[in-house]
């Protein structure tokens, strides 16, 4: 019947005491409760490790990139260097001639040293197209430093 109280209830009732459950609240329902400073001091431990392996690895592959790109410019300007030779019939005595003879908007940057100073060989004058007026025959790197496989970045 609705309304009836046993005699445990109407005890507890009389006296001003209300009954709470004898089991604690799980861990989920505590609101008052935070991470330890050992919990956190293992997950910063765990990101550690995971960025000390991370890091080479990207290094890596950012170098890898880098003497990539280089390779790839080094190819244009050789190749612009040996259409105007063919072209005008002389070799270009800068590499500037080939900005100002529209053979290139600008010099590219070199990745490895963050400039536009490319390091030029000369021809030999038995070898040049004029004799006369030997220029350069191909570009490579300024850079001191080797590339990742042990060739010097200069060679490229």
């Amino acid at each position: 019947m609705p309304g009836r109280v046993n005699k445990s209830q109407s005890s507890a009732l009389q006296h001003g005491r209300v009954r709470r459950p004898v089991f604690p609240r799980p861990i989920a329902f505590r609101r008052d409760r935070g991470f330890t400073l050992l919990e956190l001091m293992i997950v910063i431990f765990i990101i550690l490790i995971l960025a000390s392996v991370a890091m080479p690895m990207y290094n890596y592959h950012i170098r890898k990139a880098r003497e990539a790109v280089q390779r790839q410019n080094l190819q244009t300007i050789n190749k612009l260097i040996e259409a105007y030779r063919l072209d005008k019939r002389q070799s270009p005595q800068s590499l500037d001639d080939l900005v100002t003879a529209g053979y290139l908007a600008k010099l590219p940057i070199d990745p490895m040293t963050g400039k536009a100073d490319w390091a030029t060989d000369s021809e030999e004058s038995q070898d040049a197209v004029d004799p006369q007026n030997p220029g350069i025959k191909a570009a490579h790197s300024s850079a001191a430093d080797n590339a990742g496989d042990g060739t010097a970045d200069s060679s490229q």
